[in-house]
């Protein structure tokens, strides 16, 4: 038997499809912890992927809000601490 390897590609630009779902992800789990790490990730990865042409566009815009609201969530809760860490 011979397996064929069928390539993982999505649209013109499969690169940037990967980093629209990396930057939902990061947005996503940044919410949850380590937001100060995962929030600037979200953003970057998402601005990227809407700047080279992904066909997961949604996914882009949702990780670019979810890494808005990383570092809005960091600033909020360690403004009330005090300190950069933080917990709820």
């Amino acid at each position: 038997m011979t397996s064929t390897r069928i390539p993982l590609r999505t649209g013109p630009h499969p690169q940037a499809d990967r980093m629209a779902v990396a930057a939902f992800v990061c947005g996503l789990l940044g919410v949850l912890v380590f937001n100060i790490l995962l929030g600037p990730c979200a953003l970057l990865l998402g601005a990227a992927a809407l700047h080279r042409g992904t066909v997961r566009r949604l996914r882009a815009c949702l990780g670019l809000a979810f890494g808005a609201v990383d570092i809005v969530l960091v600033v909020v809760l360690s403004s009330q601490t005090g300190t950069l860490s933080w917990h709820v």
